[in-house]
């Protein structure tokens, strides 16, 4: 595996890279490249050797300046990956989908300049909007795509594309590293982007702290401002965190409206309410409320689950930046059991889920 800053170069001189979530051996990989350094040459190797669907990762600013909305009003893919309408150029093309056809899309929609009549919808290039922030916001490949061009020095857009055996399947990380060899690529991890952006940059912080007095006993409540979205999160304390010691996490949305109307009644659900009990029982965990200042009025006709998991996807970085802040290292999750990419990048490891 090859470190970040060796991805940076690498990226900064137009070469691909391979990005895998972390070293767990079953994780996939894309292969990345600067969308200011893409040529026909590699939008081919991409459609050849890759085989994966082939995007444009771009920052919501851009995707504003080309006027490009979501795929979706309501994104209920399982990682909830921000797709836009996708994308042609609007001159200078013929159907679209030839490897010069999509190096044109990206080049015209990268530009500084671009405007959205430069582009016609739908295409053959399918943007990807990355959440602010970055693999500190989201830990993907949509917003590590971003970030490494970023890092690189140059425009935050990156073209990607997911790698396939030739058999149809995906390759996962013995795969990866074959590949990375035979084509004489860099292969490195958003864990360990995440890892070195967590170096210098922190895009939460403690405003305040008080005790709040609870029918389960004291939780010592910390307020996180989050410089990125200006909005609150709160943490619900009781006992010391050793990084080492495993201890109980719930990490959720502002749901009270719905938990007070007895709409998360099923016994496997986490309510905030049973997961304060479940703490003071056991004397020790926290409870991580993320964008608690916003109305939760709109879930109320929301299947919980799926928008839980949504927003999840969406603020892993978020929770996991206050969770490492907190000293927190091992968890035992309150929670239906999800995979969330990268958690390692931030110090964290998953031990048990809590039923």
């Amino acid at each position: 595996m090859n470190n970040t800053q060796e991805l940076i170069e690498d990226i900064k001189n137009g070469k691909m890279v391979i990005l895998m979530d972390d070293e767990d051996r079953e994780n996939e990989g894309d292969l990345v490249v600067a969308a200011t350094c893409i040529t026909p040459e590699i939008i081919n190797f991409m459609s050849l050797h890759a085989r994966g669907l082939i995007c444009m990762t771009l920052m919501p600013q851009k995707c504003q300046q080309l006027g490009l909305n979501l795929m979706v009003d309501n994104n209920t893919a399982q990682l909830a990956t921000n797709f836009t309408v996708s994308i042609d150029a609007a001159q200078g093309i013929t159907t679209g989908i030839s490897a010069y056809d999509r190096y044109k899309t990206v080049i015209d929609a990268v530009n500084v300049n671009a405007k959205p009549e430069d582009l016609v919808v739908p295409g053959h290039i399918f943007p990807l909007m990355a959440q602010a922030g970055g693999v500190l916001t989201r830990a993907g490949h949509t917003e590590a795509g971003c970030d490494l061009t970023h890092l690189a020095g140059l425009t935050a857009a990156a073209v990607i594309v997911e790698i396939m055996n030739e058999d149809g399947s995906m390759a996962r990380r013995d795969d990866l590293l074959k590949f990375a060899k035979k084509h004489d690529m860099k292969i490195g991890t958003i864990a360990d982007l995440i890892e070195y952006r967590m170096e210098n940059e922190c895009t939460v912080e403690v405003e305040d702290e008080y005790v709040f007095n609870s029918q389960w006993g004291n939780f010592q409540v910390k307020k996180f401002k989050d410089n990125i979205s200006n909005t609150q999160h709160l943490a619900f304390c009781m006992g010391e965190f050793q990084r080492h010691d495993a201890c109980l996490v719930r990490v959720q949305f502002p749901n009270f409206i719905r938990e007070l109307r007895g709409l998360d009644a099923d016994d496997n659900y986490w309510t905030c309410q049973r997961a304060m009990k479940t703490i003071a029982e056991q004397g020790q965990g926290v409870v991580v409320v993320l964008h608690y200042n916003q109305a939760a009025a709109n879930d109320l006709d929301e299947p919980e689950q799926k928008t839980n998991n949504q927003y999840a996807y969406h603020n892993v970085g978020i929770g996991s930046q206050i969770l490492r802040s907190l000293n927190v290292g091992k968890m035992k999750l309150m929670s239906p059991e999800l995979r969330f990419p990268a958690l390692s990048g931030f110090g964290l490891e998953i031990r048990s889920e809590e039923r």
